[in-house]
Parts: structure tokens; C-alpha cells; sequence
């Protein structure tokens, strides 16, 4: 069984603020980008990495490429991209895939574990955190109403499926998706979940980047 990683890298990030996409800005000494990618380099279960770039940063894939990975040209909308990295592991024996976002340095092992151990009994799993939190409607910044939160999670990456499964379910489906699992589930595929970590954060808003590097700091011990 060959595992795959598929990071995708082609979004602009523009909540994130900063003169460049977030992927591209430093953290803890590397990019965001970086990080990420060696989170699954350190994985000795996956045995290839495809980073999907955006058409305008195809020239930082030369980096990647000299660290062994597979690169990617990124489409129109995030399911392209991820369609285009599914494409590019054509031939290459690779039989079950972890679609990440980028924006997700502080991936844990545990977690990558927790879903590649899932992908055994499961065409697709994924993590997530359960909501505690109490859930308000709102308009014009006044409560105008509360949700039930039993039965609700917050979605995570990485996102694993057997290839074969995602592949075409992508290929079904007709766009507009807010993530992988959504798609797989259009076409009835069981995704079960997995213990998500408060630490895999997404990087969104400027605020994140400080809490990402505190985070990656304290796990490395520096």
C-alpha cells in the first residue's frame, strides 16, 4: 500500500494579510508552505508528497522538486487544484492519498496516523473537533437566535481516501464544494471521523500567525 500527501498551495489568502499569499510568509523560521510540507516528510508512512502551486508561484516548485515532491499547477477553484494533484499521481503505484491544506503547519504525526489507520476499515476519514462552544444566529451584530450543537464537528485536514474513491467522486461532482469530505460524501462514501487537535490550526487571519509560531516553537523545543 503506497500513501501519497497532496498539499494544496494555489490559494491567495487575502484575510491573512501581508503583501504575499500566507503560504509564502516566514514562520518559526521557515514558510508556512515549508512547514507543512515537512510535517509529511517526517511521516515514514507517506511515501510521496504532491504540493499543488498556484499559476503565478510555479517557479518556487523547483525547490520542491529538489526535495524529492511532485508539483502541481493549481486550477480555477480549489477542487480543480485538487484534481489536478490527484492527476499527478497517475503511475505512480499510489493507492490511498491525505489532502491538506497548506495552511496548516502545526499538523501533528498523531494525526496523520490517526487517519492514515483509518483508511483501513473506511474509503475515506478525517479530523475534526467536536463543538462545544454555544451557537448563535446573528444579524447586524444583535443575537437573533440559537443552534443545537450536538451532532456538530469543526472539519480538519488532512482529508485521507483510497485514490481510486476520490478520484472519482471529483470527477462526479460539479464544483462548489467547501472541502474533500464534501465532495466524497456526494457520491455516498462513509467518511469516518478522527480525533482532530486544537493545534491544527488554519492560518486565516494575521492573527493566526502568531499563535502557529508558538505552537511549532514549543513542539520543537526552541
Amino acid at each position: 500500500m503506497t500513501i501519497a500527501a497532496l498539499i494544496v498551495a494555489a490559494g491567495r489568502g487575502t484575510r491573512a494579510g501581508g503583501v504575499s499569499p500566507k503560504q509564502w510568509r516566514t514562520l518559526a523560521g521557515d514558510t508556512v508552505a515549508g512547514h507543512t510540507v515537512r510535517a509529511f516528510e517526517r511521516s515514514p508512512r507517506i511515501a510521496r508528497i504532491v504540493v499543488v502551486l498556484h499559476p503565478d508561484d510555479m517557479g518556487r516548485g523547483v525547490a520542491f522538486s529538489a526535495q524529492g515532491c511532485l508539483v502541481a499547477q493549481g486550477g480555477h477553484d480549489r477542487a480543480q487544484s485538487v484534481r489536478n494533484g490527484l492527476e499527478a499521481l497517475t503511475g505512480t503505484g499510489t493507492s490511498r492519498v491525505l489532502i491538506h491544506d497548506v495552511a496548516r503547519p502545526c499538523v501533528s504525526q498523531a494525526v496523520i496516523e490517526a487517519v492514515i489507520d483509518a483508511l483501513d476499515g473506511a474509503p475515506g476519514a478525517a479530523p475534526a473537533l467536536a463543538v462545544t462552544d454555544a451557537l448563535w444566529t446573528g444579524a447586524d451584530d444583535v443575537v437573533t437566535g440559537t443552534r443545537e450543537r450536538d451532532g456538530l464537528f469543526r472539519a480538519q485536514t488532512p482529508q485521507g481516501f483510497h485514490l481510486a474513491a476520490i478520484r472519482a467522486a471529483h470527477a462526479a461532482h460539479p464544483g462548489g464544494a467547501a472541502d474533500d469530505v464534501e465532495v466524497a460524501r456526494a457520491t455516498g462514501m462513509t467518511v469516518v471521523i478522527v480525533p482532530g487537535d486544537e493545534d491544527n490550526l488554519k492560518i486565516t487571519l494575521p492573527g493566526d500567525f502568531a499563535r502557529a509560531e508558538r505552537i511549532l516553537r514549543d513542539r520543537d523545543g526552541h
